[in-house]
């Protein structure tokens, strides 16, 4: 098969069907002789910053001498991004072999009537072989969902685990409370293993500490407080960790978003752990904070223009703050989402932190998951009407001149100019074609008006696509 029908044939596994359970992957991956075991692992699951956190660890490791390979998703243009090794994309040749292997040993396992892996089960498998046929010291290990039933977790012993930030996703599956998804997390801890997780959100912790006790596993909470701030400029921060038991000063990481300083704390406390096993410098751990990257998480790819993957309302939150710190004024805001997230909420925090001269909402390409925009149009209108009804003239009992008598207008491109609750009146266009959409955001821009891209790490590979240069075959 050329690499071209083996990437089409993973893309038509049914990606969000009912997968199977660890057991199905655990059989494969001993019929290709336990890959996963032929070198050490960092485990990190959560429902934010964790490829962030992957790519911290990753990078320390990278600059401290060792081959790390790295299974992270989803992946932004291609397919190969998933499997980094030293932090570039594995070759075709290096995916062509290892897929050839696993879809060997699918097709006996299917010829004895057990069921084909999920889509992301058979990329893990992809790139365990890929990882150990390239002697990897390390391998950095990105959950995809939930944790206690992912694929990811048939690695027996870790060296480290880490919890990310938790937050309601994916409600369906792993539970409609911040405590259930955090006990799906939790499902990675290993007896024994240290665990670093994100302490900000309170129902959250005390589940994981719970679970950690169980597996008597040394669990170490980080939270903001933790961290003191020493720089941002609106390009890097420099930042200090307080452990508890030790200060770790003038770590600097290239992003400006808030939450990059979080994620940079818990992969610098993973980091210190994994000084048990491997020889870390300190100036090994500044040059990997210092030189990582992480595309799309509000990535600066031309002057004042960002690409920020932020598809929850977490991610939003983060994502806004991070706005706050980096715009001047009224931005440009182009968005996509998928029909699955919770858009609605997603626009009603935009509405209420976010200041916009103009909103253009697209569509992700190629994706039966993607959202048609007329639908966030109409949800942006009617949070727009709930909010201007709100707004009462004091000692009339009637509604404000905007919220009664505003009247919406369309220009050539379909844009609607809507009242504000704030009194501003941001224009909503649709422009289905990200391409399109991007171009318009780019010559309506005026100078010194920043352009945040965001709602989908889908529509951030879509304008990766669009914007080229980012990977070479």
């Amino acid at each position: 098969m050329t690499y071209e029908e083996r990437i089409g044939y993973i893309l038509d596994l049914p990606r969000f069907t009912k997968k199977n359970l660890p057991a199905h992957t655990r059989e494969l991956l001993e019929r290709l002789g336990n890959p996963q075991e032929q070198f050490a692992v960092v485990h990190v699951a959560g429902s934010n910053g964790k490829g962030s956190v992957c790519a911290f660890i990753s990078r320390v490791l990278k600059e401290s001498g060792l081959h790390v390979g790295m299974f992270a998703s989803p992946h932004l243009v291609e397919l190969r991004e998933r499997f980094l090794l030293d932090g570039c994309p594995c070759s075709r040749a290096q995916f062509s072999e290892a897929e050839e292997c696993v879809r060997r040993e699918v097709r006996e396992m299917t010829k004895e009537g057990k069921p084909h892996p999920a889509f992301f089960e058979y990329l893990f498998a992809v790139g365990m072989v890929i990882f150990a046929r390239a002697g990897v010291d390390c391998g950095v290990l990105e959950t995809g969902l939930g944790g206690r039933l992912d694929a990811t977790n048939v690695v027996k012993r870790p060296l480290v685990t880490v919890i990310t930030s938790i937050s309601l996703e994916h409600t369906e599956i792993l539970g409609d409370t911040i405590q259930q998804i955090a006990a799906e997390k939790a499902g990675i801890i290993k007896p024994g293993t240290p665990v670093i997780y994100d302490d900000n959100e309170p129902l959250a912790g005390p589940v994981i500490c719970a679970a950690a006790k169980r597996q008597q596993a040394p669990a170490q909470g980080i939270s903001y407080k933790n961290i003191k701030y020493l720089l941002n400029d609106g390009k890097k921060i420099d930042f200090s960790l307080d452990c508890g038991y030790d200060v770790t000063t003038d770590i600097r990481i290239p992003f400006a978003a808030d939450y990059q300083a979080m994620n940079a704390a818990l992969a610098l406390a993973a980091v210190l752990r994994l000084r048990e096993s491997f020889s870390i410098s300190e100036d090994a751990v500044r040059r990997g904070f210092l030189h990582a990257s992480w595309p799309g998480r509000m990535e600066e790819v031309y002057p004042q223009v960002y690409l920020d993957g932020a598809h929850n309302p977490a991610g939003m939150q983060a994502f806004l703050q991070a706005v706050e710190r980096l715009a001047d004024g009224p931005s440009i805001l182009l968005m996509a989402m998928v029909k699955d997230k919770n858009y609605r909420q997603a626009v009603r925090l935009l509405l209420e932190k976010g200041s916009w001269e103009q909103i253009i909402l697209t569509k992700i390409r190629e994706n039966p998951r993607a959202l048609q925009p007329q639908c966030l149009k109409r949800c942006f209108e009617e949070e727009w009407a709930e909010r201007e009804a709100s707004q009462v003239i004091p000692g009339s009992g009637a509604q404000s001149q905007a919220a009664s008598g505003a009247a919406e207008e369309a220009d050539a491109f379909g844009a609607v100019a809507l009242p504000f609750a704030g009194g501003k009146r941001p224009q909503l266009l649709v422009i289905e074609d990200p391409a399109a959409a991007l171009q318009q955001a780019l010559e309506h821009r005026q100078p010194g008006q920043t352009l945040f891209c965001t709602g989908s790490l889908y529509l951030i590979g879509d304008l990766k696509k669009v914007i080229g240069g980012w990977m070479d075959d």
